[in-house]
């Protein structure tokens, strides 16, 4: 089944892709390698989920922000490539999680990120990652990801 079909079975629908919000880009393809810039939790441009953890969220909120974020970086991949159908593979996840000082369960929000990605692309949404409790993200997000995916050989 195709990642575009998947999508569909689940109910999923991406947002637009997420504009740049700085002198960037939102992906950058080198040989088989898509390089993904920090994407947040918004969708359409309306912040979802904004604050720390452990004052304004809690794991379980900050975990669906985590989630938001996924879609943005799938938008940007669709709208780099053209389809989802293009990767191969996610090689990496990192997660910054806007936190209260001591937060010691950023794992536990971006796991909300991480078993999205293996709901949708099965085995190879499988990644290595980083989860890092921060004190502040841009727009006050809950969550910021950023991701290096392997796309499948040009034809």
């Amino acid at each position: 089944m195709s990642i575009e079909a998947r999508l569909q079975q689940l109910g999923i629908q991406l947002p637009a892709a997420p504009a740049a919000a700085g002198n960037y880009l939102p992906a950058i393809r080198t040989g088989d390698l898509l390089y993904l810039s920090g994407v947040l939790c918004a969708l359409d441009g309306r912040m979802t989920h904004t604050g720390p953890v452990g004052r304004d969220q809690t794991v379980q909120t900050a975990a669906e922000g985590a989630r938001v974020c996924v879609l943005n970086l799938l938008a940007n991949i669709r709208a780099h490539t053209g389809s989802l159908d293009t990767v191969a593979r996610f090689i990496s996840l990192t997660g910054f999680v806007n936190a209260v000082d001591g937060f010691a369960d950023s794992p536990a929000v971006i796991n909300g990120a991480s078993d999205l990605l293996v709901e949708i692309f099965g085995d190879a949404g499988r990644h290595t990652r980083a989860a890092v409790a921060v004190n502040g993200l841009p727009k006050n997000s809950t969550v910021e990801l950023q991701a290096v995916v392997e796309l499948k050989p040009r034809a």
